[in-house]
């Protein structure tokens, strides 16, 4: 009896399954995203990664600004997704103590340690105090001048005149990546990686950050198990994560072993502005403070997430700032008469910080261009205990809540209907001076207490960058060439930009 009821049993099962999918599919077809029975609404997320960030702004824009993501059962992927600067001001600033980084976001960025953008409470507040109070320094300002300075001339100039005068393409964006990664490197631990010449060498350490950051976004994407399994199993993106993890602690313990080495030889007791990188002042006022040397872990870590801050963010703007000029020669025009201007002695040269501040229209280009395509597109934090959010979704305890900067620049409620358009009018008040914007409005260096402390540094190296550029160059996009932004915890360009320079005769 029971062998003739079995198949009976199987169609019945399959009959109901089947009658869940077609009632999940009739309440989720006008919806952009469906909830299917067990497997929420992951098989969605995996068939739109390509273009994740376009995909996440559709659906914002469809459930006005808020939504909550469902994961697998069991699988602890819940989310609520959002793009409401009223949920963002609640979230970094009027409750602020009820959201942390969380364990989860700890476990995605594990290669991070427990630098400041992995940490909370107690601990990030020591190490924002201690950041703020070596970046502020007037020392740290002027050898952060000379840097780029001395990179923009002896490395920038000369490789994009070898380009120019060769008539032949060059990727914009691999360009910048180096630059900033010897730049970084320069100001975090007194070192030059060499990456920038005319041989565009591979440079071990810089292409395994490279691999650890893209590695990074999955485990965004895949449920936590799956990824822990491959971290166990040592297979597939994790196994790549691994490697270049290795790779890069031993360019980092080896630059902090030669920094102990000269201090302890006492070569480095007094700071020369020549010689203030973050490293050294790290580890010299810790011992001023505390009597002892910083353990070398401590140090690794503050080293590795000053270069995550201060490479891949700053070459992210650039290249889809020079994008946008390259493609609205009004802007263009405009930048280079305001430069013009400014130039006194009409010489090119690089401008100090004082001389920039007097570039409205090009600080109203940059931000403009930040707005669209914000270096981060993505930040999530974890909730303390449960909460009810400004737009009325619930927030239950530990639960991630993720905030898209990305999509927040194409919102009309936020922006006006005009919202997609590159104009860095918008920025420019009647009298000539730069509208203030709020900043959970404009996010692009977050907002509220975690404000990035980067933020005048960000702004002082890409324009200088950006003004030496565009004085000298003209910016011809390769005709065909493909834009879209790459699948990363950082938005680069997929396909890189590839671009020919033609020399100004200025």
């Amino acid at each position: 009896m029971v062998t003739l009821l079995y198949p009976e049993m199987v169609v019945a099962i399959l009959s109901f399954l089947c009658f869940l999918f077609l009632c999940h599919w009739r309440w989720n077809k006008t919806s952009p995203i469906t909830n299917w029975p067990i497997l929420g609404m992951l098989p969605d997320l995996f068939f739109n990664v390509s273009h994740v960030h376009d995909y996440a702004t559709s659906l914002l824009k469809h459930y006005g600004g808020t939504f909550e993501f469902k994961g697998p059962w069991f699988a602890c992927m819940d989310a609520i997704l959002t793009s409401d600067p009223m949920n963002i001001q609640h979230v970094l600033s009027k409750n602020f103590s009820n959201y942390d980084k969380g364990p989860n976001f700890r476990e995605i960025f594990e290669p991070m340690g427990n630098g400041i953008f992995n940490s909370d409470s107690e601990t990030w507040r020591h190490q924002r105090k201690l950041i703020q109070s070596l970046i502020k320094h007037s020392k740290f300002v002027l050898f952060l001048e000379k840097v780029v300075k001395g990179k923009v001339e002896k490395g920038l100039i000369p490789v994009l005149d070898h380009f120019s005068s060769l008539g032949i393409e060059v990727d914009l964006q691999d360009v910048f990546q180096r630059f900033t990664f010897d730049n970084v490197c320069l100001m975090v631990l007194g070192f030059d990686s060499n990456c920038l010449t005319i041989e565009f060498p591979e440079v071990a350490h810089a292409k395994a950050f490279d691999q650890m950051e893209e590695s990074l976004l999955y485990r965004h994407i895949l449920p936590t198990n799956c990824w822990k399994f491959q971290r166990w199993v040592q297979i597939g993106r994790e196994k790549k994560l691994s490697s270049a993890w290795k790779t890069f602690d031993q360019f980092l313990y080896g630059c902090i072993s030669s920094k102990g080495e000269k201090l302890s030889r006492g070569r480095a007791q007094k700071m020369e502005e020549a010689e203030f990188d973050l490293l050294t002042a790290i580890e010299q006022q810790e011992r001023e403070m505390n009597g002892i040397a910083s353990s070398n872990k401590f140090l690794r870590d503050a080293a590795f997430n000053f270069i995550a801050a201060g490479r891949d963010t700053i070459s992210a703007g650039l290249t889809w700032f020079l994008w946008l000029v390259a493609t609205h020669p009004s802007v263009e025009t405009k930048i280079l008469e305001e430069i013009k201007a400014h130039l006194l002695d009409d010489v090119w040269r690089v401008l100090g910080v004082d001389e920039q501040s007097r570039l409205v229209y090009l600080h109203g280009a940059i931000c403009e261009s930040l707005r669209l395509f914000p270096p981060i597109p993505f930040d999530h934090k974890c909730s303390v205990q449960a909460d009810i959010l400004p737009s009325g979704h619930h927030i239950r305890s530990n639960m991630r809540l993720i905030y898209s900067l990305y999509s927040m620049g194409r919102m009309e409620s936020i922006w006006g209907e005009d919202c997609l358009e590159f104009k860095p009018e918008r920025w420019i008040s009647e009298q000539g001076g730069i509208v203030h914007v709020p900043s959970f409005k404009f996010i692009a260096f977050n907002a509220g207490a975690r404000t990035c402390l980067g933020k005048d540094i960000s702004f002082m190296q890409m324009k200088m960058i950006a003004i030496a550029i565009i004085w000298n160059y003209h910016i011809h996009v390769v005709e065909g060439h493909p834009i879209s932004p790459s699948i990363s915890v950082v938005l680069h360009m997929k396909h890189g930009l590839k671009v020919r320079l033609r020399k100004r005769n200025v």
